[in-house]
């Protein structure tokens, strides 16, 4: 599986097993025989999508290349209560040192997969398509990102540096929108490379303003109510692509969706998700 620069998994994989090992596992040193030999089995317990099987392998293998790994599920798998993701075969302590590493990551990006398929369930049929944004979890980004793209959702920016998002905050330091547009046309022209520019919008009065303007590709409709959006939609037309968000969740996703609008973003995606349930459980070999 491909990872998206600037992460680097194995770098990744690297710093958070010091974190954890240090300088021993001390607990499995004491208790495990060097030369035992075992299995162990990644259970669902909770249904939901699959995710992080690809960074599970990796953190096995990094732990100690002489493991060996049978998967059964891939990323992006419907999954259930007593489906087996994979197995492990190898040394006992080895099993021991991966485990908690390999479950912290799984969870977080299988409960991420799972709230983004709910929610793009929701949508389906409407056109509107589901993103994340930065409300992320800092040096875990990449992979929750990926877990949306596994549940069936879309990337937005991945950071500060891939694409221009003019927030209110900008928009009132800056002076106004046709100041802040102004600085980032700018700023374009001098770019080898032009950067994909989007702006948000508080009220309607400031859509028709950006639509003034006219250099902007998308505009970030933001906190406007369900009957708000679908004015504002039908104002902007064709003429850029548009984006919801602001306080959308399971109740009311719907709604929003069914104003039109190109994009629906939705922080909660990576920041108030729960966790799915797995667990990594010894087997008997023979």
């Amino acid at each position: 599986m491909k990872y998206p620069a600037p992460f680097d998994p194995e770098s990744f994989i690297r710093s958070a097993l010091q974190e954890d090992v240090g300088d021993g596992d001390h607990t499995s040193n004491a208790c495990i025989p060097a030369n035992a030999m075992g299995a162990a089995r990644l259970l669902v317990k909770q249904a939901g999508v699959i995710a992080g099987v690809d960074l599970a392998i990796r953190i096995i293998k990094q732990v100690d290349k002489g493991m060996k790994v049978k998967v059964m599920i891939k990323d992006g798998t419907l999954v259930k209560p007593g489906d087996i993701v994979f197995t492990v075969h190898g040394s006992e302590r080895s099993i021991l040192m991966a485990e908690r590493l390999l479950l912290n990551c799984m969870q977080r990006m299988s409960g991420i997969a799972t709230k983004t398929a709910d929610l793009v369930a929701m949508i389906k049929g409407t056109g509107a398509k589901l993103l994340d944004t930065r409300k992320t979890t800092p040096g875990f980004r990449a992979l929750e990102k990926m877990a949306v793209v596994l549940g069936g959702g879309y990337n937005h920016r991945f950071g500060l540096y891939d694409m221009i998002l003019v927030k209110d905050n900008h928009v009132d330091f800056a002076g106004g929108i046709d100041k802040a547009l102004d600085g980032v046309k700018k700023l374009n022209a001098k770019r080898k490379k032009k950067l994909k520019v989007e702006i948000e919008a508080r009220t309607i009065a400031e859509v028709q303003q950006i639509l003034k303007h006219g250099y902007a590709d998308r505009i970030l409709l933001d906190n406007f109510t369900p009957a708000e959006l679908k004015k504002a939609v039908k104002i902007i037309g064709t003429s850029m692509a548009t984006e919801a968000s602001g306080n959308i969740n399971t109740s009311n996703i719907k709604d929003y969706a069914r104003c039109g609008v190109n994009f629906i973003s939705v922080g909660a995606l990576t920041h108030s998700y729960q966790s799915l349930d797995l667990s990594l459980k010894a087997i008997s070999v023979s």
